[in-house]
């Protein structure tokens, strides 16, 4: 297992090309300030370049997985300008990108709180796994503000009715809300998170590495709505193109010749 050096994250991959990325702030439940903006986007960054990392799980230290935005970096960015703000506002904005964007499947680990933009986080992984017991917020309404950068992530993953609700109210629901309404996949208990997330891991690592990433680069341009001339044409262009690869010819073959793909570790 090879392992990096972060201020405010842990990050470690092991053999199979598990990227383990832990926000390490407990003391303040995971808040992120401009420290861990930085460090998530120079991650993710390095994630979606590295030939390495198959899979990648976004986890958290102590018992909050986290509770949005560092009240300390929020209130000395509220004494300063509009334009620092923006700056600060599009820093934070660049790492929801880069975290939504990883070609890498993102696994989020909601072993407890996500409130504010801890909420935008799980929102822009792919699969999230959670317990019952863990409690949920879109809470910037709160201080006075709105959850404007997560809020895309948000309404993508719950739609905008639950969405709308959710930023109005402010309101903590509980790890049952959260999986009715889409935001979390899996609901487990405590004991059982961490088996539950190798069972998903098993089934990524057993799928094409480079089809992963064009599943979720395909699924990103997808509306819901009427499926109109270009998208049929696209969906075409799309099939026939990945239909050519070297990793698709192999995953052919392997089925044929009733064998494991070669990216399929023994």
């Amino acid at each position: 297992m090879t392992a990096s050096s972060y201020e405010t994250l842990d990050v470690a991959t092991d053999s199979r090309g598990v990227t383990r990325v832990t926000l390490n702030r407990p003391n303040v439940l995971n808040a992120f300030d401009e420290t861990m903006i930085g460090e998530l986007s120079a991650v993710f960054k390095q994630i979606a370049a590295d030939s390495v990392t198959r899979v990648v799980i976004l986890a958290a230290a102590g018992r909050a997985f986290c509770a949005g935005a560092d009240l300390r970096w929020m209130e000395r960015a509220s004494t300063n300008n509009e334009q620092a703000n923006l700056e600060d506002a599009r820093r934070f904005a660049h790492m929801m990108h880069a975290l939504h964007s990883c070609p890498k499947p993102v696994i989020g680990r909601a072993h407890g709180a996500a409130l504010g933009g801890g909420v935008g986080l799980l929102c822009a992984c792919d699969i999230v796994v959670s317990v019952p017991q863990a409690k949920f917020a879109v809470s910037e309404a709160r201080f006075g503000i709105l959850p404007a950068v997560i809020g895309p992530y948000l309404t993508n993953a719950v739609g905008k009715r639950h969405a709308l609700r959710l930023a109005l109210t402010a309101e903590v629901i509980e790890g049952f809300r959260a999986a009715e309404i889409g935001l979390v996949h899996e609901l487990v208990k405590p004991e059982e998170l961490d088996d539950a997330i190798e069972d998903i891991v098993g089934n990524l690592l057993r799928n094409g590495p480079n089809a992963l990433g064009e599943v979720k680069r395909w699924f990103d341009q997808l509306q819901v709505g009427p499926i109109e001339e270009r998208v049929r044409e696209q969906s075409a262009t799309t099939i026939a193109r990945v239909r050519c690869t070297d990793e698709a010819r192999e995953g052919f073959a392997a089925f044929l010749g009733k064998r494991s793909a070669a990216w399929v570790q023994p």
